[in-house]
């Protein structure tokens, strides 16, 4: 037997099935310009973050779990509001570790029919129904990503960041892959890549392989916080758009 469809599936998906009425997609583009707003207006004052990309899949007894606590705290301890999609597994270990470090801790969750719900232990959080809204909004408040162990999806927003790297569309914030044993075969691929020039051999700098704390903080520290000269001043909300302040660690000269 068949199992029913989720009505999120069944409106949502319908947009990747080809034209729709002129009316139904512009439709379709005032929702997503709703979720960028409510987005950027929730957001603005949170950062600038460190995002945290990972399984939502693991449980707290994993040894990976154990490992993105450490990761959260010691982003936090640097100064950084740590960012996660906001769901269970390596992203609520990373926002557990922030939170209970006395950093600040948030969160950019999907609306999904299964797996996926804002974890406990987030300051703030935005709920959002398009994981291209959810990618570009992981992507634009962060200085720095840390890819643990996790899936598809995870990989997705490893290449993302990359591309956007590689692009010139954002600046080249530091990528660090934690787990060396883990993303091995995963290196190895890239490594294939450059060997056969599908990507330059500049590209592979672009990449930092640790299983450290202290590397991972050393390498952060280098090629976030001095290379864009972040510093201790919060941003100051306007009053006058009914803008709220929201714990800020640093205000940095736009990259």
């Amino acid at each position: 037997m068949q199992e029913p469809i989720h009505p999120l599936q069944r409106t949502e998906s319908k947009f990747l099935k080809g034209p729709l009425s002129r009316f139904k997609e512009l439709a379709f583009t005032f929702r997503v310009q709703r979720s960028f707003i409510k987005a950027f207006r929730k957001m603005h004052f949170m950062g600038p973050c460190a995002t945290v990309f990972g399984s939502a899949r693991f449980e707290p007894e994993n040894p990976y779990y154990v490992q993105a606590e450490q990761v959260g705290a010691a982003l936090a301890n640097l100064g950084f509001t740590v960012m996660t999609g906001g769901g269970p597994g390596i992203m609520e270990a990373a926002n557990k570790g922030a939170f209970e470090a006395g950093g600040y801790s948030v969160g950019c969750n999907i609306i999904l029919p299964f797996e996926q719900k804002p974890n406990p232990y987030l300051h703030t959080w935005i709920n959002i129904p398009y994981f291209f809204v959810r990618k570009f909004l992981l992507m634009k408040y962060s200085y720095a990503f840390v890819v643990m162990p996790g899936g598809i999806g995870t990989l997705d927003e490893l290449f993302e960041a990359l591309t956007l790297i590689q692009t010139k569309m954002i600046q080249d914030f530091p990528v660090v892959i934690f787990g060396s044993d883990y993303h091995s075969e995963l290196c190895n691929h890239i490594q294939l890549m450059a060997a056969n020039e599908s990507i330059g051999s500049a590209d592979m700098e672009l990449l930092f392989v640790t299983d450290s704390i202290e590397e991972m903080m050393e390498h952060i520290k280098t090629h976030a916080i001095k290379k864009f000269n972040l510093t201790r001043k919060p941003k100051k909300p306007k009053w006058w758009f009914g803008e709220q302040k929201i714990k800020g660690i640093f205000k940095s000269v736009s990259p």
